[in-house]
């Protein structure tokens, strides 16, 4: 599994389509491309993932950083059931923090850790995306 880095990379997959959703989180998916006949952004045929957490829903680090170790960790486990792809997790909803009081409490991560595993197996049961046509040509 490949880890999306560029900014273009996050880009082109937000571009793509919305492939499954939970409460807090959402998956994108965007088709390879290896074809292009620009640079491609994507080197190899594999699984690529990246994980965006807004500061908007996670205002502290600490959250951050454990929400995102957590995604990496979830979808490296189920990494087989997800197809060749760019994928890109996103936070779309704050955890309430009346509910999970501490910052990166192992209550908060069994739960980021939950969702996570449905949003993966309802991304398995998603069908693949086909690649996206090329743009036109401006003369």
């Amino acid at each position: 599994m490949q880890r999306l880095k560029s900014r273009a990379q996050f880009q082109a997959v937000l571009a793509g389509a919305t492939v499954a959703r939970t409460a807090h989180f959402a998956l994108h998916r965007c088709a390879l491309d290896l074809a292009s006949s620009a640079q491609p952004l994507f080197a190899s045929d594999d699984v690529w993932l990246g994980a965006m957490v807004p500061k908007r829903w996670a205002r502290r680090a600490v959250t951050r950083n454990a929400i995102k170790r957590q995604i990496y960790s979830v979808s490296a486990q189920s990494g087989a059931a997800l197809p060749r792809a760019a994928h890109v997790v996103r936070l779309r909803a704050g955890f309430d923090r009346k509910e999970f009081v501490s910052a990166s409490s192992d209550k908060l991560k069994a739960a980021v850790r939950a969702e996570l595993q449905q949003l993966l197996a309802r991304a398995a049961r998603a069908p693949a995306a086909p690649p996206a046509p090329p743009p036109p040509f401006s003369s």
